[in-house]
């Protein structure tokens, strides 16, 4: 550590700088605006736990602490954030069995749990559902940003299912109901840190973890934060219990949220302005979706809007799934029913977008119409329009394409791109031979042909034969070999003559790209950095879901032998700049000062866990 590195160690070790987090106080402006959308609770301190993760980047970001600070926790730092996230609720079960709380300990304002619609309540009008082991830690205002912040791991609340199915209040920790506890693991906590930040890296929109609290016997507390934590599951609610005043003023404070935070701009005012806001949402969700798809990522959409944020994006890392290849037939086994699987969540995508168009028309006229009668309307007819333009763009930018190359493909070789990407889309989708087959949390039906293998190692074979790219192509058999997934059986092994035809027809419209996203220069000129670019874009670095799991398991594993909370920090902040420096994705100023290499992990445990990577890299 060099001496100014001490210095301004020291300077944050000796002064509170971390008054910030008086913001988090349990207030939040969704109190005021609908105050029937949420079920007020006391919460007192539990002055227990240890931080097991914090995002200094994200806190950076937020204006939590200052741009110059160590990425290293030290006392004041932790105790300020016990202080504000080490929170239990005071819930029924407490004031019922009049339990001993120190006055000292209860926060002095209350805080919420919010209501919303879900599919997994009896009741389909949101009437019993919505946070059910969570409260809202309130906002922090910053840059003219506002950020929400919520916790879970919080407590059992009225709103949880096993609450709803006992029909009386729960303890929290209590395992008689499920979905009843009120506790997080701490291996979901820690999956749901390294996943999020990866995906925020990747340009994905979605919620991010500022820190974790490890409460001991493997349980812990998870506090997320993103610019805007709403849901659409937060309107419905009051769409399908025809409530229009509370509609409209959840409605509101969602359009006067993202205005004020600059992520929309609305011409219109009066009623016009909730057309206006189903466009914005159209336009958003077909972008999220389409790369959802392009990127094999399984975050289980549905038409009740609860598993995902009302601006398009991730929230509730529980199902969500980054795949190695396109596993679109899978689908996560919630017990009592199977999930969307990634074809589908174009379609789920598209019918949030038409309960918003619903939703919009309610408000204007008053009159709540069946959502079969908004199928044709212009809005959700544009969806698909959003939706095709984007996943185009999100594939060549797959592939290795810059945007302008990628612009001039579409403009100029549409034609050209589209039989391209019929072909690419037989690969991408074809399936090993025989029947779906069981996994650990659900069903799947194999990928056959991994080619984000193909993408990375094309371009690099082109290059290293230095001949003009018309000159050269890849042995069928070595392409068919190369492609070919690790779930192949022997049967599916064989390469015919219709394959050995797609082989050298793909390749042909390869090169026609190649030669399109040119110009006037020769492809041979833009191979390199379009290699470079596609190497970083498909790389073996990809944490699937079952690489997340063994990984997580394996580091707390190590915990338990006496790895420090430190190091968990180290490994995480590691894992997550491996996806770092993606073309094209606009880092925040405290990435972009971050020192890249990040801080030493111990090499042996780094080294098993990339190999957990490598060996999963196919799986879902």
């Amino acid at each position: 550590m060099t001496t100014k590195q001490i210095r301004v160690r020291k300077a944050f070790e000796s002064e509170n700088f971390y008054t910030g987090f008086d913001q988090l106080d349990g207030q939040h402006p969704w109190m005021t605006a609908v105050p029937e959308g949420y079920v007020s609770y006391r919460v007192r301190e539990l002055r227990q736990g240890k931080v097991a993760y914090f995002n200094f980047h994200l806190a950076k970001e937020m204006g939590l602490i200052a741009q110059e600070h160590p990425h290293e926790m030290n006392s004041d730092l932790e105790q300020k954030l016990l202080g504000t996230f080490s929170l239990q609720i005071i819930n029924e079960y407490d004031e019922l069995t009049k339990r001993r709380i120190d006055p000292e300990t209860v926060k002095p304002h209350a805080f919420m749990a919010t209501r919303y619609l879900q599919l997994q309540h009896a009741n389909k009008q949101g009437k019993t559902s919505g946070d059910g082991r969570g409260i809202w830690n309130g906002t922090v205002s910053a840059k003219g940003l506002t950020w929400d912040v919520s916790s879970r791991g919080t407590g059992v609340t009225c709103l949880a299912p096993g609450a709803v199915m006992a029909n009386r209040p729960l303890k929290t920790g209590g395992t008689d109901f499920g979905y009843g506890c009120g506790q997080a693991e701490i291996d979901e906590l820690l999956g749901s840190a390294i996943l999020a930040e990866s995906m925020h890296l990747q340009g994905i929109p979605t919620e991010r973890v500022l820190c974790i609290i490890d409460l001991g016997k493997g349980v812990g507390i998870g506090v997320r934060a993103a610019q805007n934590l709403i849901r659409p599951a937060h309107l419905f609610l009051y769409l399908k219990q025809e409530r229009r005043q509370d509609l409209k003023a959840a409605t509101d404070y969602l359009i006067d949220r993202q205005v004020k935070n600059r992520h929309w701009q609305l011409s219109s005012k009066g009623n016009a302005k909730y057309d206006e806001m189903c466009q914005l949402i159209c336009a958003s969700f077909a972008d999220f979706t389409a790369k959802l798809d392009m990127d094999y990522i399984f975050a289980w959409l549905d038409w009740d809007g609860d598993n995902v944020l009302a601006d398009a994006g991730i929230i509730d890392y529980g199902s969500v799934r980054q795949f190695g290849i396109r596993h679109d037939r899978y689908r996560y086994d919630d017990i009592e029913r199977f999930s969307t699987n990634l074809n589908e969540q174009r379609q789920k995508a598209k019918l949030i977008v038409q309960v918003f168009v619903q939703m919009a028309d309610y408000l204007k006229t008053g009159q709540k119409k069946s959502l079969r009668s908004y199928a044709k309307h212009p809005t959700v007819l544009k969806f698909d329009t959003h939706f095709k333009e984007q996943r185009a763009h999100r594939l060549l930018y797959r592939v290795g394409f810059s945007e302008e190359q990628r612009t001039r493909i579409l403009n100029g070789h549409r034609d050209l791109f589209e039989r391209f990407d019929r072909l690419y889309s037989s690969f991408e989708r074809a399936k090993i031979s025989g029947s779906p087959q069981r996994v650990a949390d659900g069903i799947n039906h194999p990928a056959l042909y991994n080619v984000r293998r193909l993408l990375r190692a094309l371009p690099e074979f082109y290059l290293k034969s230095k001949r003009p790219l018309q000159e050269v192509s890849m042995d069928e058999a070595e392409f068919h070999s190369l492609m070919l997934s690790s779930f192949a059986k022997t049967k599916d092994l064989r390469m015919g003559g219709k394959h050995k035809m797609q082989i050298q027809k793909f390749q042909e419209l390869y090169k026609a790209l190649l030669a399109a996203a040119a110009g006037t220069r020769k492809p041979e000129a833009i191979l390199p950095a379009f290699s470079d670019r596609a190497q970083k874009l498909n790389s073996d670095h990809r944490i699937t879901g079952n690489a997340l799991i063994e990984i997580v398991e394996e580091v707390l594993q190590q915990r338990r032998r006496g790895l420090s909370l430190s190091e968990v920090q180290k490994v995480v902040d590691r894992l997550v700049m491996e996806h770092a420096n993606m073309p094209e994705i606009q880092l925040s100023r405290p990435y972009r000062q971050a020192n890249q290499a990040t801080a030493a992990v111990r090499v042996d445990l780094y080294s098993k866990i990339l190999s957990i990577v490598k060996d999963n890299r196919e799986t879902i």
